[in-house]
């Protein structure tokens, strides 16, 4: 198991607005909290590779890690779009047949569900799906944007139990992207608070809920809580 991933020196940058400049460290399971707008989206899509030609990005990775489709899996904030509609679920895997059937108990679905299209899933079943087909390789690190945004409070109590029981299963990495700190408070160890492109609090999870530092994590904290957005 990679034990932790150095993402140090990561600038964003556009023209002459630098919109992210943080260093950090993925250890264990590691949450990365902000409003709309704070950067954890350009962060999540730098480490993919994927951002636009229009932003300027520069970050030194830990020399010990690849970035690369083995090594990472990608969990979509909504699964309904994440898949091709016209396409069965089976031909959607990056693996054997023995191992989309593995997969699929592993995430606590049937098999039979490999010759469905996702139209005939449920919201649960689709994320559950995504989250399977993201583990087609022997990934060490899960990056998850958002991905119970989609999902009613049943299905993403479901949803956040299951991604818990695989990364510890199967001893994975994971860097879960998020504003809403209700979700990851049990199950994220480490929580990084992200504001404006800074990081302003980090530490472990439940030392930081308890006691945090700054203004601005104390009203996220209390916005969380009472069941609001923070998106302001």
């Amino acid at each position: 198991m990679t034990n932790a991933v150095d993402i140090k020196n990561l600038t964003i940058s556009h023209k002459e607005d630098v919109l992210v400049d943080i260093n950090f460290t993925i250890e264990n399971s590691t949450a990365l909290i902000g409003q709309s707008g704070s950067g954890k989206s350009l962060t999540l899509k730098a480490i993919l590779n994927l951002l636009p030609s229009s932003l300027i990005c520069k970050k030194n990775i830990d020399s010990n890690f690849e970035i690369n489709a083995k090594n990472i899996g990608f969990i979509p904030q909504n699964p309904f779009t994440s898949l091709s509609p016209m396409t069965k679920i089976k031909d959607q895997f990056f693996c054997t047949d023995d191992k989309k059937i593995k997969l699929l108990k592993l995430v606590d679905l049937d098999e039979k569900l490999l010759n469905r299209f996702p139209k005939e899933l449920s919201g649960g079943q689709l994320q559950r799906v995504v989250i399977a087909i993201a583990l087609s390789n022997d990934i060490k690190l899960l990056l998850l944007d958002e991905p119970t945004t989609a999902l009613d409070d049943n299905s993403k109590t479901t949803i956040l139990n299951l991604i818990k029981k695989v990364t510890k299963e199967l001893k994975l990495l994971m860097l879960f992207v998020t504003h809403d700190i209700d979700s990851i408070k049990n199950l994220c160890e480490n929580i990084i608070i992200l504001k404006n492109g800074n990081i302003i609090e980090k530490g472990l999870t439940q030392d930081v809920l308890i006691n945090p530092s700054s203004n601005y994590t104390k009203e996220l904290i209390n916005s969380t809580f009472k069941n609001k957005e923070f998106r302001k």
